[in-house]
């Protein structure tokens, strides 16, 4: 057991595999990544929200002391994500006792704890020494939510994972999916990687939704909003670092 322990310590997708959740390809470079930064920008029903479940019980069982937050524009939204860690704690049966565990809340007799948080920034000041930051919908939180809950790793040195399909070409996730930089490990799944999708549903899907549902939510392509008057590309195409600006003579 010993051996099994140390094991599953080092790998967090061994641990996923022990827990009756054999990860994907793409799911082992993720649950293996050691970059401090991650973006997950993956098809519906990918397994984006599985994956970042294991590292958050990972984190909680092997790092004692640990605090992993789960946020997400809505409360209900975190808690799902929250009760998936549970499972996947459960599945493991419970590898540290918990000292209480609510739907909100696992704190273990290790010192460490999950929390499920609300999408507000006024009621979710107050946590430091975050060790995994998990965004959830990541794409439809807004700046001022994430600008506010980064200084919660400035000591501890945690990661964050912030996971999402696209919703539009707006906001700090579509931001750091194309400007951030080296930072940032970014992972790309489309539904036609995910090998439990059918080509039969994603060909309906298509049509029911139309192409621009579609692209976001399965294809994972940023898309200008449905509300735009001009596309970006439009814009863009306009502008001309060539031409001068007019300077007006007062």
């Amino acid at each position: 057991m010993i051996g099994l322990d140390f094991a599953l310590g080092a790998d967090p997708a061994l641990l996923a595999e022990h827990a009756g959740m054999p990860p994907d390809p793409w799911q082992c470079q993720v649950l293996r990544s050691t970059s401090p930064r991650v973006l997950l920008n993956c098809s519906r029903q990918a397994g984006k929200s599985s994956v970042t479940a294991v590292l958050a019980v990972h984190v909680a069982v092997y790092q004692p002391g640990s605090l992993v937050l789960m946020l997400s524009p809505a409360q209900r939204q975190s808690a799902e994500l929250f009760r998936k860690a549970i499972d996947v704690y459960r599945a493991l049966g419970r590898p540290v006792p918990a000292s209480s565990e609510t739907v909100l809340r696992l704190e273990l007799e290790n010192g460490s704890r999950i929390v499920a948080l609300p999408g507000k920034e006024s009621t979710i000041r107050g946590f430091s020494g975050v060790k995994l930051l998990a965004i959830d919908e990541a794409a439809r939180v807004p700046d001022e939510l994430y600008l506010a809950v980064r200084p919660m790793l400035a000591v501890s040195g945690g990661r964050i994972i912030a996971l999402s399909t696209p919703f539009g070409k707006r906001g700090w996730w579509h931001r750091e999916w194309t400007e951030g930089g080296p930072t940032w490990e970014r992972v790309e799944v489309p539904a036609s990687m995910c090998l439990r999708i059918s080509p039969a549903f994603l060909e309906e899907e298509r049509r029911s939704l139309g192409s621009w549902f579609f692209d976001q939510e399965y294809d994972c392509r940023f898309r200008d909003a449905v509300d735009n008057i001009f596309s970006s590309e439009d814009i863009e195409a306009a502008v001309s670092s060539d031409v001068a600006p007019l300077r007006l003579e007062v």
